[in-house]
C-alpha cells in the first residue's frame, strides 16, 4: 500500500506577534505609563497610589466625509 500523505514537520512557520504600546494616564496626578510597564508590576497602581487610569488618545483628529 502506498502512503499518499507526506509527513513534513520540519518546516514550521512562526508569525511575529505584534505588540501595541498603549499609554495610560493616571486620573489623579496625570503620570503617563505604558502598557508594558503596567504589566511588569504585581498590581495596577500609579506611583501616587491611585488605581484609575485613562487611555491617552493621539492628538490627531480624524475627519470622515459624509455620504
Amino acid at each position: 500500500m502506498i502512503n499518499m500523505v507526506e509527513d513534513n514537520f520540519d518546516e514550521v512557520e512562526e508569525t511575529p506577534v505584534e505588540t501595541f504600546d498603549v499609554n495610560y494616564s493616571c486620573l489623579r496626578c496625570g503620570t503617563t505609563v505604558s502598557n508594558t510597564e503596567l504589566s511588569r508590576l504585581p498590581e495596577i497602581k500609579c506611583i501616587c497610589g491611585f488605581r484609575v487610569f485613562t487611555k491617552v488618545r493621539p492628538p490627531v483628529v480624524k475627519t470622515i466625509k459624509a455620504i
